[in-house]
């Protein structure tokens, strides 16, 4: 059994009994008459056991992109449904316990109305029985963020937003003052299922005309094959001075199950035979020199590198900046932006920006222009826009895809638009 086969399995063992001990609850504490009916618990368990086997289908095996989008979006919402309403019910029952052990009953409460009696024998008659009032405060706190997040399918998922930013780079030749650089990151395309919608993000990219442009990894979920459908659209991104792209940690297929190692290897040189036919420059640790009337700048670009370790370290710094000592400006594109601090700050003080993606923002929190937050922060310390670090940069991209959840609440999709500056770089503590 695999690690991901074991952790697929204990998910689903607490999600049914999570759902026994909701289920038990709500009938102790509402009168509904359709929780009390046989009807609704063969319903509610023929249900719940489909979706436990649509979870099983869309992780281990190749199913209509639609169909898993549809099966994770279910299953992803009624999962933080279940978040918002246990504290209620637990809650409810540490009362009825505490007033248990106050009133000296020792049997055992099986209906609300048995507790509302022993209870609340001085209680007003049109007042709410205190579980009832619990319960119903769950299932409304429940409610509010499945909204949210229905939104977030409905309106976030490809509602690609433009985001400016200059970068200030003091050794910059003037050939390349002013010149402008886009970047898009994580497209998943084993997410998307509408093609539409995706070729109009292209198209706003397009439109802003870049001279340059970085695809900084994540192409696929986990199969070349998941591209089949995306690969004319994403052909569409071009440039005067080239497409550069780096290998993000889903592209290598590690998360799949294969047949035999010859397998994964043959997925993976059909990912970067993808790049080649779209006409993107893929750098595996390695780098060019991008030139403007003779003068020059480099770009470098490494495989994956992350610093958790469930994450692979395939990037060679080492090999990437080979050569590269007489240039006066050097453009990192690494997938995973906790390769700044661990591996580029300390080791690598030539490296001048440094381009990630991986984080998403977590496809959901709050960004403005003068404030973001979103729970990623408490695993990245650098997870969306810009750091700097001394006179280092990094630029964290929250993604032109999704992956998971299939919407975006807060934190929409990017598409990137630097441009770079020969001026003096501010003083950022």
């Amino acid at each position: 059994m695999t690690g991901q086969t074991s952790i697929v399995i204990l998910i689903a063992i607490g999600l049914l009994l999570a759902d026994m001990y909701i289920i038990k609850s709500l009938k102790s504490a509402l009168t509904w008459r359709f929780l009390h009916n046989k009807w609704f618990a063969k319903a509610y368990w023929t249900f719940a056991i489909l979706l436990i086997a649509g979870l099983f289908l869309s992780v281990f095996f190749k199913i209509g992109v639609g169909i898993r989008a549809a099966i994770l979006m279910v299953f992803f919402l009624l999962l933080v449904g279940r978040i918002c309403l246990l504290p209620f019910l637990f809650i409810d029952d540490i009362r009825r316990f505490i007033i248990r052990l106050k009133r000296g009953d020792k049997k055992r409460y099986t209906s609300e109305q048995t507790t509302t009696a022993t209870v609340a024998t001085n209680a007003k008659p049109d007042a709410i029985p205190r579980s009832e009032f619990l319960v119903k405060a769950g299932l409304l706190a429940s409610a509010l963020p499945l909204a949210g997040l229905g939104y977030g399918i409905a309106t976030g998922v490809y509602d690609y937003q433009v985001r400016r930013q200059t970068l200030y780079l003091p050794n910059l030749p003037k050939k390349f003052d002013g010149i402008r650089l886009g970047q898009i990151s994580d497209i998943h395309s084993g997410s998307f299922y509408n093609k539409k919608a995706v070729l109009g993000g292209v198209e706003m990219l397009m439109n802003e005309k870049a001279d340059f442009i970085f695809f900084t990894g994540d192409l696929v979920n986990d199969l070349t094959t998941e591209m089949k459908n995306y690969q004319d659209i994403f052909s569409k991104v071009k440039a005067p001075l080239g497409v550069y792209s780096s290998l993000g940690n889903h592209d290598y297929g590690d998360y799949a199950w294969w047949p035999n190692e010859a397998a994964k290897q043959k997925n993976l040189q059909d990912l970067k035979d993808t790049h080649k036919r779209m006409g993107w420059d893929l750098l595996m640790n390695e780098n060019r020199r991008l030139k403007v009337d003779g003068e020059e700048i480099g770009i470098l670009g490494v495989e994956n590198w992350g610093l958790l370790s469930r994450f692979p370290k395939y990037g060679r710094m080492d090999l990437a900046t080979k050569n590269t000592d007489n240039l006066p400006v050097k453009l990192l594109l690494s997938h995973d932006p906790s390769h700044w601090q661990a591996q580029v700050v300390p080791h690598y003080k030539q490296i001048d920006v440094m381009f990630s993606g991986h984080t998403h923002g977590m496809q959901f929190g709050v960004r403005t222009k003068e404030f973001q937050w979103s729970p990623i922060e408490y695993v990245y310390k650098e997870w969306a826009g810009l750091y700097h670090q001394g006179p280092q940069q990094l630029y964290v991209n929250v993604g032109y895809g999704f992956l998971g959840y299939p919407g975006r609440v807060g934190i929409l999709p990017e598409i990137t638009i630097f441009t770079l500056k020969a001026a003096p770089q501010p003083v950022t503590a």
